[in-house]
């Protein structure tokens, strides 16, 4: 097995981004913080289950078949929160449940996107398979993208989380200083992931080998799609997109540093 393997994905703006593999290790211990969290509520659940049962068949009599009703709601129930537990906070934050969090990893798309509902419940239906035999902890050693059953149907990755801070190449004008000071107050940039502000510094880089019309183009998405993540509503009439751009990388960077 490699350690620190680089995974390149390409985003649907055909920008290349570089990410460092999660690991066996990193994901072990983010699995085991999350079933330690998993357990305690589960516990708690059956416990408060257990009152509520006896509750209700105090009040309604040992009637027929009633113990095993609510015996099978509990046994749906449990597995509702098994599976709402992973699906609720890998959405919820975009990709990490409070043992990735811990361990520095998130979850992402094959093409370096945020991951939604569908990815999410895709991987929790297939969790245990995983678990059974360790099947995941083999795949995910053996394959080249350290992949699991969940992954490989829901078409994600699971990589280290990456503040990617790198020196500026193009000249700062004052107009873009004056917005990167304004940008945390009018903006929320803890909203921008690693991989957001990694497709904008590819942008920045790039952009002088591309042509004038898909420069023009690709800025102008790029730019839709970074006020519509950080919830940014008003910009100061007259700014380019790469005007804004620059200044998202330059905030970002100072935020992520400081």
């Amino acid at each position: 097995m490699r350690f620190f393997n680089r995974i390149t994905l390409q985003t649907p703006e055909s920008v290349e981004l570089e990410f460092t593999l999660a690991g066996i290790g990193n994901r072990a211990l983010a699995l085991l913080i999350d079933y330690i969290a998993l357990g305690l509520t589960l516990t708690v659940f059956w416990v408060a289950w257990g009152i509520f049962t006896v509750v209700i068949i105090d009040a309604f009599g040992n009637a027929r078949n009633l113990g095993l009703w609510l015996f099978a709601i509990a046994l749906f129930l449990n597995f509702t929160i098994y599976m709402g537990y992973f699906v609720f906070f890998e959405v919820l934050w975009q990709g990490q449940t409070p043992g990735k969090r811990y361990s520095k990893i998130r979850v992402i798309r094959d093409d370096g996107r945020r991951v939604g509902i569908q990815q999410a419940t895709l991987r929790a239906l297939l969790r245990p398979f995983d678990d059974t035999l360790f099947i995941g902890a083999f795949l995910i050693m053996l394959t080249p993208k350290e992949k699991r059953l969940g992954d490989m149907a829901a078409g994600t990755v699971v990589v280290q989380e990456e503040y990617l801070v790198a020196t500026t190449n193009f000249t700062i004008s004052e107009k873009t200083q004056e917005l990167a000071k304004e940008l945390p107050q009018i903006a929320n940039l803890s909203l921008l992931l690693p991989d957001d502000f990694a497709t904008v510094r590819e942008y920045l880089q790039r952009r002088q080998e591309m042509t004038t019309k898909a420069k023009n183009e690709l800025s102008l998405h790029l730019a839709r799609q970074i006020r519509n993540i950080i919830d940014l509503k008003d910009l100061p009439e007259g700014l380019t997109p790469d005007v804004f751009l620059e200044a998202v990388y330059i905030a970002y960077q100072q935020q992520t540093s400081s």
